[in-house]
Order: structure tokens, then sequence, then C-alpha cells
């Protein structure tokens, strides 16, 4: 086996199997753009970026991942339909397989990363891809050790990688021919029958979930979280289209990172060294840094040019509307270096509420935040998926249920044990509808959405009056600087207040039907927060 590229001299396949393929160690970027374009893989568009495409799955799939239940998982997973079990005895044999499928390619693309900017919990990851832009997408995403580094790399995980591999349902133990399966005994996944590249990023994702809460009492998080001059750390948690990304990106705090967080007894840290953004309908006006970050280095996936040009059409979903772009966090100029904040003041739940019943901004109990964040709620709207005519509620379970190998609880109580130790503020942003459910009403102005966390964040709300909003019990500010007073109650915002009465009822008792299945894990102060009907 031929080895090319930066290695650690004492690295070598050979141990995982490998004994045919050349394997090229940690080349440029440069390089492995490149061989991309070579392999005719992907093209360049008018800013220099890489476009490729996934392929058959431009999306992940839940209903495909798996963990291997072993003594480590048996009692400590929340088996379920996204916590799948797997046998130990099924996946070395499915190892043993993909590897001899990597083995048997001309080449195969080594990537030493990293994983937690915080130095205490550095996870080492080796990648094995079978395209050289998904090892482009590993370094993009994760954090990129120095030379140094790399000399004396240990991987503690390792990543094996290969989209051309089909696996048999009735032989493999699989649902069908793609997969993703986490062995956290062996520290190993394994991802098959689809390039799609947020396989791997959310693999890590997931393993972090388990290590970091379950063994080294961090609390692992799916959010956003930026950093003001004042050394004052905020972070944002929001489904999809509840303006996470658009609200962290503050020209007055630097970005920590847009995705997923750890908080430790000394304060927030950044998982990765890159950002995974959605393309639809992007514009420089509307995502000034994510559509400046797209230029050589920066992956584009699944997207589609206007005729005739290599210029971006990102209106056009023909292919998917999760066209998506990765790219290093320093594509970004007002970053953190390195990707670590102090112990959070302010942390914002953001929701988009189609139903017009939240209020702008909210202040929670420890208690509201810990049974919100259980919840995780959101709301879809006509026409933002098929067969979605009319406003839908949406709850994942701390705004990112598909990545929680633990019980939901266990990460909320911990998130408990932090507001009480910090004394952190938690405020419920609703980022939809006001004076009136979706197609009635209008959606909450950014301007005042800003305005409000602005005015969290400088502590401007500290001191003002307070109402209670009945059935939710929730606290709302009467006065806001800069925001005009009517807005702050949304019960005020409807022509008929009956009608607001009852769709308030109408989303507590979508709350309460959600939360059945988490109450019995669930202490009394969180049981205790809960909207009264």
């Amino acid at each position: 086996m031929n080895d090319t590229g930066v290695k650690n001299p004492s690295a070598d396949l050979t141990k995982l199997g490998f004994h045919h393929t050349t394997a090229h160690w940690n080349i440029s970027r440069e390089a492995l753009i490149q061989r991309t374009l070579d392999l005719n893989l992907g093209v360049l568009n008018d800013s220099g970026a890489l476009c490729i495409d996934t392929g058959e799955f431009t999306g992940r799939s839940p209903k495909d991942k798996f963990t291997v239940k072993d003594a480590l998982t048996e009692n400590a997973v929340d088996w379920n339909n996204i916590n799948q079990p797997y046998s130990p005895e099924a996946f070395d044999k499915l190892q043993a397989k993909v590897i001899a499928h990597l083995d048997k390619q001309n080449e195969v693309y080594v990537r030493d990363v990293m994983a937690c900017a915080d130095p205490n919990y550095t996870l080492n990851i080796r990648v094995v891809t079978e395209t050289p832009w998904a090892s482009l997408f590993a370094d993009n995403m994760f954090i990129r050790p120095s030379e140094e580094q790399i000399n004396s790399f240990v991987p503690e995980w390792t990543i094996l990688c290969a989209p051309s591999f089909m696996a048999i349902p009735a032989e493999d133990g699989t649902r069908q021919h793609n997969f993703s399966i986490i062995n956290f005994t062996k520290k190993v996944i394994l991802i098959g029958g689809s390039g799609y590249t947020g396989e791997i990023k959310k693999g890590i994702f997931t393993v972090l979930n388990f290590e970091l809460p379950h063994l080294k009492n961090v609390l692992s998080m799916h959010c956003s979280a930026n950093i003001g001059n004042d050394g004052d750390t905020a972070l944002f948690f929001g489904l999809s289209g509840t303006g996470k990304t658009t609200l962290s990106a503050d020209p007055n705090r630097k970005l920590i990172g847009d995705d997923e967080h750890g908080w430790s007894d000394t304060g927030v840290f950044n998982f990765e060294g890159g950002c995974y953004a959605k393309c639809v309908d992007l514009t420089e006006e509307k995502e000034p840094d994510i559509f400046r970050a797209i230029k050589p280095g920066a992956i584009l996936e699944n997207i589609r040019f206007y005729d005739g040009t290599n210029k971006v059409d990102f209106e056009n979903v023909s292919v998917t509307e999760n066209t998506r772009v990765s790219y290093p966090l320093y594509h970004i100029n007002n970053i953190a270096v390195p990707s670590v904040g102090t112990i959070p003041k302010n942390i914002f739940f953001l929701s988009y509420d189609a139903f017009g019943v939240l209020p702008p901004i909210t202040k929670l109990t420890e208690a509201q935040a810990m049974y919100l964040f259980i919840s995780g709620y959101t709301s879809k709207v006509a026409g933002t998926e098929a067969g979605v005519t009319e406003p839908q509620t949406t709850f994942s379970a701390c705004f990112g249920a598909a990545f929680l190998p633990l019980h939901p609880t266990k990460y909320a109580e911990m998130l408990g044990r932090k507001l009480k130790e910090s004394g952190a503020n938690v405020w419920l942003i609703n980022t939809g509808m006001t004076g009136g459910v979706y197609g009635v009403g209008s959606r909450m102005s950014l301007k005042v959405t800003r305005g409000l966390i602005t005015a969290a964040l400088n502590g401007q709300l500290n001191g003002v009056a307070y109402e209670t909003l009945p059935i939710f019990n929730f606290q709302i500010p009467t006065t806001c600087p800069g925001v005009p007073s009517e807005v702050l109650n949304p019960r005020n915002t409807w022509a008929d207040k009956t009608a607001y009465d009852a769709k308030a009822s109408e989303l507590a008792v979508k709350f309460n039907e959600n939360f059945k299945k988490y109450a019995a894990q669930a202490n009394e102060e969180i049981l205790a927060a809960a909207p009264k009907v």
C-alpha cells in the first residue's frame, strides 16, 4: 500500500485491514479540490467554491442510523426510533465488508482532525473517505490540527465513509442499502450507501452528545454562540427556520460557532472548526457572512447554476431544498479565536410560532427553561414541506432530538444545574407570527427581534416591570427600549381577544400532549412548569 501526504510516521491503515489501496494522508486542501476536478466529481463556481452533488441522498437518513447495543450502551442509551440498536457481531462483519470495499479502490483519503476547541476535551478523529471532496468537508467542519499535532496524532475515533458501498439488508441487518452506525465501544463510525456529508458531521455530534454529558459532566448543546466585547457569552437554540444563524451573527459580537457547543465548568466551547449552512434563497443582503464565505475552499452541495454560467441560482431547488455550503470558520471575519467563551450570561430559545400565541420575548424561570428545552418547539407553515397546508407544531427535544443518545431529561436536568450555578438569564423569543395566526397576522419584525435581544444582552430588561401571560405563566416585559410596547403582550396584538385565548389553549394542549412521553422521567420541578389549560 502506497502512502502520500503528511502523516504521523507511526500512522498505518494496515491496522484497520487496509493492504492495497493508495492512501492520501492529510494532503493539502488545494490538492483535494484539484483531485475532485480531475475525477470529474465537481466543478468550480464563479467565486471559486467547489460544487459537488451528494448523489441519491441530499440529507440525513434518520431511519438508517443505528447504535451498537453492548455493555457500554445497553443501560445508558435511550433506545427508540432514533437510537436503533445494532448488534456488535453484525457491526464487526459490516466493518470488515466496508474496509474490504475501500481497500479495492484505487485510492482513499485520510484526514486527521479534531473536535472540541477546549483542549481539555479535544477529540482526535481519523476520517477515511472514498472521495476527495468528503475529505475536504471533514477539514472544513472539524478543527484542523497543526503539523506538530499531526506528527504525534493518535486517533480516538475513526470514521469510515464509503458512499458506493451498498449494504444487503438481509445479510447486514440494515433497513436498506445505506447506513450510519456508531460503535461507542470500538469508537468507530461506519457510513455507507450515502454521499451526504452531514452524516460525517452529525455522527461526531452524536458521539459528543453521549460522551461529554455521560462521562465528563459537560452539557452538549445544539446551538450557536457568540461573545461580546465585555466577554459575555450568549447561546442561541432554535430549530430550522427560527433565525438561529441570522440572530447569532451580530456585528457587535464575535461568533464562537454556529451549531454545536459544550458547556463545561469553565465556559463554552465550539465542537467544530467550520459551518454547514443552508443555501436555499441565499442572498448577500439577507446572510452576508454566509454569502461571502462561499469562496475557494468552500463546498457547495446539490446546487444548480443559471443556464450557461457557473453562477449559482440559490432559488433553484430542483435537486433538493436542503442545498448546503460548508466552509472553515476562518472564512468569516468576526469570529472568536480560539472558539471558546465564558460561562453563558444569556440564553435564547428561538421559536417560530405560526399561531401568534407566544410573546416576542419572555423571561423564563429555571423550571420553564428545562420544560421548554425538552419540548424544543417551533412550527411549520404552509409551503415549507409537501403536504403542509396549515400551521403545524413541531417539537424536537433539546432542539436536536435526532442526535441525542441519552434521554432528553438528562440534558435538561444538566441545563437546570448549570442555570442554578451560573445565574444565566434564559429568554424565549418568538420569531414567528404576531397579531394572529399565519395567514392573518404578520411575521415578527426582525428589527423588533434584534432590538429585544440587544436589550436583553445589555441588561436593559432587568429593571423593567413584567406582567404574567395566563395559561403559559410567562413573564413578559411591559416596556423595552426602542421597541413599541404594544407588541410585547401577544394577546393585545389580536383584534379578537377571545380567538387569541382559544388559540393559546389549543397550543398549550399540544405542548402537554407532546410532553407525555417524557413525563415519567421528568422531575417535579419540570412537570410544574407545564402550561395550565
